[in-house]
């Protein structure tokens, strides 16, 4: 399982141009679920995710998770995120996990993250074409995949 965490001072996904979801400041996680992740994996990142200390103190140290401020998370799925582009120009999503696994695991990740953070966790849809839109605090970006535990 890989994700791409963004701190955010907000961010939305619209959905055939109407808002879907939004938050305010938090987090924006995109979620690329592989063919062989487990719930292992998906309750994994979802601590990290939910303990990361990547918001700032009183000392403007990045000290704080998103637990500690209280902040949002908005979690969408995004395939590409295991796009391997080893040969060619064109990507290839073999390592991808299907939508028999994916959904389950995303849907996993997802409540466990509202689980240890205490808030619920805004969703795009599964699937769906969405249009993200943010606006990164930092920018703070960090790349967190399962297998690199």
């Amino acid at each position: 399982m890989k994700l791409v965490i963004q701190r955010v001072r907000r961010a939305s996904v619209s959905i055939g141009g109407s808002m879907h979801s939004q938050i305010e400041s938090g987090l924006l996680v995109l979620v690329g679920v592989a063919a062989d992740d487990t719930e292992a994996d998906a309750r994994y990142l979802a601590a990290k995710t939910v303990a990361m200390r990547i918001f700032n103190d009183s000392q403007g140290v990045m000290n704080l998770s998103v637990a500690d401020t209280g902040g949002d998370i908005l979690a969408v799925s995004q395939f590409t995120l295991l796009a391997s582009t080893r040969k060619g120009n064109r990507p290839s999503y073999i390592h991808a996990a299907g939508h028999e696994l994916a959904v389950p695991l995303y849907e996993l990740y997802c409540s466990e993250c509202a689980r240890l953070s205490g808030r619920p966790v805004r969703q795009g849809v599964f699937g769906a074409d969405m249009q993200v839109e943010l606006i990164n605090d930092g920018p703070v970006t960090i790349v967190i995949d399962s297998r690199d535990k």
